[in-house]
Protein backbone atom coordinates (compact mmCIF):
# COMPACT_ATOMS: atom_id res chain seq x y z
CA UNK A 1 0.00 0.00 0.00
CA UNK A 2 2.68 2.45 1.14
CA UNK A 3 3.91 1.91 -2.89
CA UNK A 4 0.84 2.49 -4.58
CA UNK A 5 0.91 5.53 -2.33
CA UNK A 6 4.41 6.58 -3.01
CA UNK A 7 3.66 6.16 -6.73
CA UNK A 8 0.48 8.05 -6.96
CA UNK A 9 2.19 11.08 -5.23
CA UNK A 10 5.36 10.80 -7.66
CA UNK A 11 2.84 11.11 -11.00
CA UNK A 12 0.57 13.84 -10.11
CA UNK A 13 3.57 15.98 -8.26
CA UNK A 14 5.77 15.56 -11.30
CA UNK A 15 3.44 15.21 -14.30
CA UNK A 16 1.14 18.31 -13.04
CA UNK A 17 3.34 20.37 -11.86
CA UNK A 18 7.10 19.45 -11.79
CA UNK A 19 6.87 20.17 -15.76
CA UNK A 20 5.09 23.70 -14.49
CA UNK A 21 1.71 24.60 -14.18
CA UNK A 22 -0.18 26.84 -16.31
CA UNK A 23 0.52 30.59 -15.24
CA UNK A 24 -3.32 30.98 -16.70
CA UNK A 25 -4.88 28.60 -14.48
CA UNK A 26 -8.09 29.57 -12.76
CA UNK A 27 -8.02 30.96 -8.86
CA UNK A 28 -10.68 28.93 -7.00
CA UNK A 29 -11.88 31.46 -4.03
CA UNK A 30 -9.90 35.20 -3.08
CA UNK A 31 -6.07 35.13 -3.38
CA UNK A 32 -3.95 34.82 -0.04
CA UNK A 33 -1.95 37.46 1.37
CA UNK A 34 1.19 37.77 -0.13
CA UNK A 35 2.75 36.71 3.39
CA UNK A 36 0.82 33.54 3.36
CA UNK A 37 1.66 32.33 0.10
CA UNK A 38 5.39 33.00 0.62
CA UNK A 39 5.12 31.26 4.33
CA UNK A 40 2.68 28.51 2.49
CA UNK A 41 5.40 27.79 -0.76
CA UNK A 42 8.34 27.22 0.95
CA UNK A 43 7.22 24.35 3.51
CA UNK A 44 7.93 21.96 1.03
CA UNK A 45 11.97 22.65 0.85
CA UNK A 46 14.05 21.77 4.25
CA UNK A 47 13.13 24.38 7.25
CA UNK A 48 17.08 25.88 7.21
CA UNK A 49 16.57 26.58 3.34
CA UNK A 50 13.42 28.84 3.56
CA UNK A 51 14.65 31.79 4.25
CA UNK A 52 16.86 32.40 1.25
CA UNK A 53 14.24 30.88 -1.35
CA UNK A 54 12.78 33.25 -4.03
CA UNK A 55 8.64 32.86 -3.90
CA UNK A 56 6.69 32.99 -6.88
CA UNK A 57 2.71 33.62 -6.14
CA UNK A 58 -0.33 35.96 -7.09
CA UNK A 59 -1.35 39.19 -6.67
CA UNK A 60 -4.34 38.33 -9.17
CA UNK A 61 -5.41 35.81 -10.84
CA UNK A 62 -3.78 33.62 -13.79
CA UNK A 63 -0.63 36.21 -13.14
CA UNK A 64 2.32 34.19 -11.28
CA UNK A 65 4.70 36.79 -10.26
CA UNK A 66 7.69 37.19 -7.42
CA UNK A 67 6.75 38.10 -4.49
CA UNK A 68 9.72 38.07 -2.53
CA UNK A 69 13.49 37.95 -4.08
CA UNK A 70 15.76 35.41 -2.50
CA UNK A 71 19.70 34.13 -2.38
CA UNK A 72 20.20 30.84 -1.81
CA UNK A 73 19.29 29.49 -5.61
CA UNK A 74 15.61 28.01 -4.67
CA UNK A 75 12.52 28.55 -6.37
CA UNK A 76 9.20 28.52 -4.66
CA UNK A 77 5.83 28.34 -6.50
CA UNK A 78 2.49 28.87 -4.05
CA UNK A 79 0.96 26.71 -6.45
CA UNK A 80 -1.93 25.97 -4.07
CA UNK A 81 -3.84 28.98 -4.82
CA UNK A 82 -5.00 27.45 -8.25
CA UNK A 83 -5.43 24.81 -7.33
CA UNK A 84 -8.50 22.84 -5.20
CA UNK A 85 -5.94 20.78 -3.33
CA UNK A 86 -2.51 21.66 -1.38
CA UNK A 87 0.62 21.80 -3.42
CA UNK A 88 3.65 23.80 -3.08
CA UNK A 89 6.72 23.35 -5.40
CA UNK A 90 10.31 24.50 -5.17
CA UNK A 91 13.42 23.89 -7.49
CA UNK A 92 16.56 25.24 -7.83
CA UNK A 93 16.80 28.25 -10.21
CA UNK A 94 18.84 26.02 -12.43
CA UNK A 95 15.99 24.52 -13.34
CA UNK A 96 13.78 27.63 -14.32
CA UNK A 97 13.94 27.85 -18.16
CA UNK A 98 12.48 24.65 -18.06
CA UNK A 99 9.73 25.03 -15.72
CA UNK A 100 8.27 28.63 -17.04
CA UNK A 101 8.85 27.12 -20.78
CA UNK A 102 5.93 24.80 -19.90
CA UNK A 103 3.78 27.50 -18.13
CA UNK A 104 4.41 29.24 -21.18
CA UNK A 105 3.18 27.14 -23.51
CA UNK A 106 0.10 25.67 -21.43
CA UNK A 107 -0.31 29.05 -21.11
CA UNK A 108 -0.64 29.11 -25.07
CA UNK A 109 -2.88 25.98 -24.91
CA UNK A 110 -0.46 23.31 -25.51
CA UNK A 111 -1.67 20.46 -23.45
CA UNK A 112 -0.57 17.00 -22.16
CA UNK A 113 2.71 15.35 -23.51
CA UNK A 114 2.63 17.42 -26.50
CA UNK A 115 4.18 20.15 -23.88
CA UNK A 116 7.78 17.80 -23.15
CA UNK A 117 6.96 17.61 -27.11
CA UNK A 118 8.38 21.13 -27.73
CA UNK A 119 10.06 21.14 -25.03
CA UNK A 120 12.49 18.32 -25.68
CA UNK A 121 13.20 19.57 -29.60
CA UNK A 122 14.05 23.05 -27.83
CA UNK A 123 16.46 21.15 -26.08
CA UNK A 124 18.04 19.15 -28.63
CA UNK A 125 18.17 22.23 -30.83
CA UNK A 126 19.90 24.46 -28.14
CA UNK A 127 17.40 26.84 -27.77
CA UNK A 128 16.24 25.40 -24.55
CA UNK A 129 19.11 24.98 -21.70
CA UNK A 130 19.09 22.12 -18.91
CA UNK A 131 21.31 21.93 -16.56
CA UNK A 132 23.50 19.02 -15.51
CA UNK A 133 21.44 18.41 -12.44
CA UNK A 134 18.88 20.74 -10.11
CA UNK A 135 16.95 19.24 -7.68
CA UNK A 136 12.40 20.03 -6.96
CA UNK A 137 10.75 19.95 -3.83
CA UNK A 138 6.86 19.36 -3.45
CA UNK A 139 4.43 19.10 -1.03
CA UNK A 140 1.09 17.78 -1.53
CA UNK A 141 -2.09 17.19 0.72
CA UNK A 142 -5.74 17.63 0.61
CA UNK A 143 -6.50 21.85 1.05
CA UNK A 144 -8.41 20.72 4.37
CA UNK A 145 -5.14 19.82 5.92
CA UNK A 146 -3.72 23.24 5.75
CA UNK A 147 -4.10 25.48 8.24
CA UNK A 148 -3.24 28.77 7.20
CA UNK A 149 -3.49 30.42 10.60
CA UNK A 150 -0.41 28.36 11.75
CA UNK A 151 1.61 27.47 8.47
CA UNK A 152 1.19 23.97 9.26
CA UNK A 153 0.00 21.35 7.23
CA UNK A 154 -0.90 17.43 8.14
CA UNK A 155 -1.15 14.06 6.32
CA UNK A 156 1.14 15.79 3.61
CA UNK A 157 3.03 13.63 0.60
CA UNK A 158 6.79 15.30 0.32
CA UNK A 159 8.41 14.70 -2.91
CA UNK A 160 12.52 15.06 -3.34
CA UNK A 161 13.64 14.79 -6.62
CA UNK A 162 16.72 15.58 -8.42
CA UNK A 163 16.90 16.20 -12.37
CA UNK A 164 19.42 14.73 -13.95
CA UNK A 165 18.72 15.19 -17.79
CA UNK A 166 19.55 12.03 -19.98
CA UNK A 167 20.49 9.68 -16.62
CA UNK A 168 19.69 6.30 -17.30
CA UNK A 169 20.47 2.93 -15.03
CA UNK A 170 23.64 2.03 -17.19
CA UNK A 171 25.18 5.91 -16.49
CA UNK A 172 24.24 5.99 -12.60
CA UNK A 173 23.61 2.57 -11.37
CA UNK A 174 20.30 3.96 -10.19
CA UNK A 175 17.22 1.40 -11.47
CA UNK A 176 14.34 2.95 -13.60
CA UNK A 177 12.17 0.70 -11.61
CA UNK A 178 9.27 2.32 -9.33
CA UNK A 179 9.87 1.48 -5.59
CA UNK A 180 9.36 2.80 -2.49
CA UNK A 181 12.17 2.54 -0.69
CA UNK A 182 15.35 4.06 -2.32
CA UNK A 183 16.19 5.92 -5.35
CA UNK A 184 14.49 5.25 -8.83
CA UNK A 185 15.19 7.31 -12.33
CA UNK A 186 12.05 8.05 -13.49
CA UNK A 187 11.65 8.63 -17.54
CA UNK A 188 15.38 7.86 -17.87
CA UNK A 189 17.06 9.14 -20.88
CA UNK A 190 15.24 12.03 -21.47
CA UNK A 191 15.85 15.65 -21.19
CA UNK A 192 13.71 15.71 -18.18
CA UNK A 193 15.06 12.25 -16.44
CA UNK A 194 15.16 12.83 -12.52
CA UNK A 195 15.91 10.50 -9.70
CA UNK A 196 12.94 10.07 -7.50
CA UNK A 197 14.28 9.94 -3.81
CA UNK A 198 12.41 7.93 -0.76
CA UNK A 199 13.22 6.50 2.26
CA UNK A 200 14.02 7.41 5.46
CA UNK A 201 18.20 7.61 7.42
Amino acid sequence: MRSLVLLAVAGTALSAQATAPAATAPTPGPIPPAEQQIAAAVLALPAEMRDGATVMGYKEAGKLVVLREGKNGMHCLALYVTRPDFHVACYHKSLEPFMARGRSLRAEGVKGEQVDSVRFKEIKSGKLKMPKQGSLYTLTTKKENYDAATNKVSTAGLLTVLYMPGATTESTGITSQPRAEGPWIMFPGTPKAHIMMSGKM
